[in-house]
């Protein structure tokens, strides 16, 4: 008779555990398939080419949480505008601050390893305040010069997208004051001098990308090749 009281006790316990997972599972947002979903509505002609700021202003102009935002931010990638797997691990990074040009460290997740050469180079991060679901959240955004007026805008980038005639386009990205958002430094803060050794010691922020940013731009093949750099130069 324990027995049989030990095994409802225990079966009861498993049925409110895995009711709990359930409901636990359940609430989770399917971040990765929502951009799936939503791809031919932020990329209508389909050219994804450097339109990372396209997945930023998209995500940014929804009703969401702070935590949503950051979640979303880690599938596509700021320099060529692919997704990303979401099991992917950022890189380790600095980049210099637009007005300060001090050096800000945090994590960026990246299609290929070229673009965190490409990003550190060829981007500048600024403080950005947005007020979200859950209150004002301050964060480091990645930001490029208007390319607008540029006369060898790569052809291969729908100009569209990032253009009003000479003027950013604000309707399709974002504008930080007259610069382009094109992604999200995570856990972006100012940088200690281990953190900067680390990054410049690195196998591939380091020693790889010193090799990629010192190659000619007509000789680039990897990653985006020239495309993002003609863009954000």
């Amino acid at each position: 008779m324990k027995f049989i009281k030990n095994v409802i006790k225990l079966s009861v316990i498993l049925i409110l555990v895995l009711s709990f997972s359930s409901i636990t599972n359940s609430s989770e947002k399917n971040y990765y398939k929502d951009l799936i979903t939503d791809w031919s509505r932020i990329f209508p002609d389909k050219n994804r080419n450097a339109a990372g700021p396209k997945f930023f202003k998209y995500i940014i102009d929804k009703d969401i949480t702070y935590k949503d935002f950051v979640e979303y931010n880690k599938l596509y990638c700021a320099v060529s505008g692919s997704l990303i797997d979401p099991n992917s691990e950022p890189d380790f990074i600095f980049v210099n601050e637009k007005e300060t040009k001090k050096k800000i460290c945090g994590s960026y997740y990246k299609c290929c390893v070229p673009c965190s050469c490409d990003i550190m180079k060829y981007s500048e991060v600024q403080q950005m305040k947005y007020e979200f679901k859950d209150g004002v959240k301050k964060f480091f955004v990645f930001t490029i010069k208007n390319p607008c007026d540029k006369i060898d805008f790569p052809t291969r980038v729908n100009k569209n997208y990032f253009c009003d005639g000479k003027k950013i386009n604000k309707k399709q990205v974002y504008d930080l004051n007259g610069r382009i958002v094109i992604g999200l430094l995570h856990n972006g803060k100012s940088c200690k001098k281990d953190e900067i050794d680390f990054v410049k010691t690195h196998n591939i922020t380091g020693r790889f990308c010193e090799f990629r940013n010192n190659t000619p731009l007509e000789n680039l093949e990897a990653g985006m090749g020239d495309i993002f750099i003609k863009l954000a130069r």
